[in-house]
């Protein structure tokens, strides 16, 4: 007689038959693997999204601490509000207000990372069946989400000015057509994750108004849209429209990922739901970690500081433009206005996922592209994240990373007759510095 686990499939799970449905799309996603090896010390790693923690000086997050548990210790180490401390609530308004956006504190629900926001919004929204539509790419542990609440998401193309929005029109009429429900549309509009375009003004009117018309919730996500380089992103989408947008912030790329604090602003009725989930899941989110964070904006230079992590990463973007522009010139690749990542376009017969593993033999790790795709798309392309290695670290990673495409070019030239990558040659055209990436189908 065979045993339960091998009739399961050889799952060695000796619970598998008592998970959930929804447990079967939780899933390790590329990007997570990928830290233990990027994590070696002799790995340079281009594939995680690290905010560069140490620009922010350690005596300010010691110094609001220090006052937190001096004045406010009993308070800080209590059980708190599910919607978070109405200061903190009070001060998010101030840092949203940069980007345009007039809200109440009350529609402001404080969470654990913008993260669990997500997580919260689709545990209110979404049941099996559902389809997201979203960017294609789109933010890995997103689709993380969307799937493990048995959702589909819909990728709709962008090129170098975001989301296409005569693509999402048709993308609408066609899963409305074939009968499906759409629930949300999730957008990371300012610096894309993993994209790094930005959506512009014109766009963010249009798609709005596309969102209206056929009555689908807009759930912009913007955790990158203050640490622009030269010039601010355009407003939020929020700073349009009140009450069909819901609105995901946080302090992990501002001040710092380890504190865990993000925020939802929402419609009120929706807000409702978001706090009553969010006290379900969390009870609370930190008392200690929002009052020092409320402290810190209290009392710190908080938006000089944000300056510095703009010049930061803008110093390390330019890095690595300059890098790829003279290691790998025959390639296409964004030119972020603010943000981490880089998207790289390689030639059509290179497979940037079985590619890694060579990459990460040669001390270079990367995130391919099939990772910010929930169809399989994505082979041709790859992320490089500019925020954590420094600028010297970020050459060497680069011209690792040529030897191992012009390796591989040279492999498939023996083996297929493909051509070989041209030797970085120095001419105008070489600059290609453009959104490139395969059309998304409708599902």
């Amino acid at each position: 007689m065979q045993s339960s686990t091998v009739q399961a499939g050889n799952n060695l799970d000796p619970w598998y038959h008592h998970y959930a449905e929804r447990a079967a799309g939780l899933k390790a996603s590329e990007v997570r693997a990928l830290f233990a090896v990027a994590s070696r010390p002799e790995v340079v790693s281009l594939a995680g999204g690290m905010p560069y923690v140490a620009a922010l000086p350690e005596d300010l997050v010691i110094n609001a601490m220090d006052r937190v548990m001096r004045e406010k210790g009993a308070t800080a180490l209590q059980y708190g509000s599910g919607q978070g401390i109405p200061l903190l609530r009070e001060q998010i308004l101030d840092v949203m207000a940069l980007e345009g956006i007039k809200a109440n504190a009350d529609d402001v629900v404080v969470t654990t990372g913008s993260q669990h926001a997500l997580e919260l919004v689709s545990k209110l929204f979404l049941d099996p069946g559902d389809v997201v539509i979203s960017e294609g790419p789109s933010y890995v542990t997103a689709m993380v989400i969307f799937k493990s609440y048995q959702a589909e998401v819909d990728h709709v193309p962008m090129d170098e000015n975001g989301l296409i929005p005569a693509a999402l029109i048709e993308h609408i009429a066609a899963l409305r057509a074939a009968g499906r429900t759409i629930k949300f549309l999730y957008t990371i509009p300012s610096f894309h994750n993993p994209a790094g375009v930005t959506l512009s003004w014109e766009r963010r009117l249009e798609i709005l108004e596309i969102c209206r018309s056929n009555n689908i919730l807009v759930l912009e996500d913007n955790p990158y849209g203050l640490l622009y380089f030269d010039k601010p992103a355009p407003d939020a989408i929020r700073s349009l429209e009140r009450d069909g947008v819901v609105y995901l912030g946080t302090f992990s790329k501002t001040l710092a990922p380890g504190f865990r604090v993000g925020w939802a602003l929402a419609p009120h009725a929706i807000r409702e739901k978001l706090v009553l989930a969010n006290e379900a899941a969390v009870l609370s989110p930190s008392s200690f970690t929002q009052m020092v964070i409320s402290e810190y904006l209290s009392t710190a230079d908080w938006k000089g500081q944000i300056n510095t992590f703009r010049g930061v990463y803008h110093e390390r973007k330019n890095a690595m433009l300059s890098a790829l522009d003279e290691y790998l010139p025959d390639l296409t690749w964004t030119n972020p206005t603010g943000g981490f990542y880089v998207w790289v376009t390689l030639p059509e017969q290179l497979d940037s996922k079985a590619m890694l593993p060579r990459a990460v033999k040669e001390l270079v790790a990367y995130t391919p592209g099939t990772a910010f795709y929930g169809n399989g798309d994505g082979r041709q392309n790859m992320r490089l994240a500019f925020c954590y290695p420094t600028p010297d670290n970020i050459r060497v990673g680069v011209r690792r990373l040529a030897t191992v495409i012009r390796g591989e070019l040279d492999l498939l030239d023996t083996f297929a007759g493909t051509g070989a990558l041209g030797a970085a040659p120095d001419r105008p055209g070489a600059r290609n510095q453009r959104f490139a990436g395969p059309p998304a189908n409708i599902s």
